[in-house]
């Protein structure tokens, strides 16, 4: 009978403390809480009693399409090491016609989410789109990541939706960072691989702040030369480059208004204190703005994420 009693004992507490834990290990080799990222995240409750749940993932190549729904929020999702920790996945537009939005390798959908120390990959040939982080949650940070792929790698797809990258390595061929929502970009390095458009922001009229670049580093592939800092997928995309450096091959005109000249009369693309060979602004488009020193004093985290509810990204605190 004691032994029963103690058996049922050790079996409530193994549960207790496995409801309770708010640290989960993600191992391939199976030294973990689980093998698969995706397994991690499906144990994860709806509005979790147990607060922000950390998952950290153990060096490995993770061959998922990995899904963050809605519902759960309040995660923080922690690699190893970003060279070594990589979610993968190869997806195309052109596979089965299944078009841009659902090529992702990792779609974010939850709110208050944090990504560190990650690589997130489309490994998939030049044949389409294909997009490796598809974002559609608010109060979302990416810290220290590698973003990879080609056509479209990037998707930040909420209009309004807030997101925060710090110190991140994205690279891509054709509108490789592109969509609604607002975005700060703060010493991330940007990798051109293919003479194209970096951005195709999709900013809605209503929205005043779209991409921000701040203190990002423009790299190129061998061979690019001719690279236009973005176009606008949407009438009223909007677009700042500041206090950044803009190497050789950025196009001497800056903008393209995507075949259509009324998007010249709308389009919010600015530039400020950039530096490096392409950053002379004498032959940039007309439409586009040069900030002065005083325009340039808004464009902060506090005032671009803000938001109704004081969010801050650099405290990860609102109200």
């Amino acid at each position: 009978m004691k032994k029963l009693i103690l058996a049922c004992l050790l079996l409530f507490s193994t549960c207790f403390y496995a409801q309770e834990k708010t640290e989960i290990t993600v191992d391939r080799n199976g030294t973990g809480d689980f093998r698969n990222i995706q397994e991690a995240i499906n144990s994860v409750r709806t509005a979790d009693p147990r607060g922000i749940i950390t998952i950290f993932i153990k060096n490995g190549v993770y061959k998922e399409k990995l899904i963050i729904p809605p519902h759960i929020t309040n995660i923080h999702l922690i690699g190893e090491d970003r060279e070594k920790t990589v979610i993968n996945h190869d997806d195309h537009a052109n596979i089965n016609k299944m078009g841009t939005f659902k090529t992702y390798t990792f779609l974010l959908s939850g709110n208050d989410i944090t990504v560190e120390n990650l690589t997130i990959e489309n490994s998939s040939a030049e044949l389409g789109q294909a997009v490796a982080l598809h974002i559609e949650g608010d109060r979302v940070v990416l810290r220290n990541c590698r973003l990879l792929g080609h056509q479209d790698t990037l998707y930040a797809g909420r209009d309004g939706a807030r997101q925060y990258f710090e110190n991140c390595y994205i690279e891509g061929t054709t509108d490789f960072i592109f969509g609604p929502s607002t975005a700060w970009f703060e010493k991330c390095t940007i990798h051109c691989k293919r003479n194209s458009y970096i951005t195709a922001a999709n900013t809605p009229e209503n929205i005043k702040y779209g991409y921000i670049f701040n203190n990002c580093t423009i790299t190129m592939a061998n061979g690019i030369n001719a690279v236009y800092l973005g176009r606008p997928w949407r009438a009223y995309s909007m677009t700042l480059f500041m206090n950044c450096t803009l190497p050789k091959g950025i196009k001497t005109t800056g903008w393209d208004n995507w075949r259509n000249a009324d998007n010249e009369k709308t389009v919010r693309y600015m530039e400020y204190n950039n530096k490096g060979e392409g950053a002379n602004t004498s032959g940039r488009v007309k439409w586009a703005k040069i900030l002065s020193s005083g325009e340039a004093k808004e464009y902060t985290i506090e005032n671009v994420l803000n938001g109704c509810d004081n969010w801050n990204p650099l405290t990860k605190t609102y109200q």
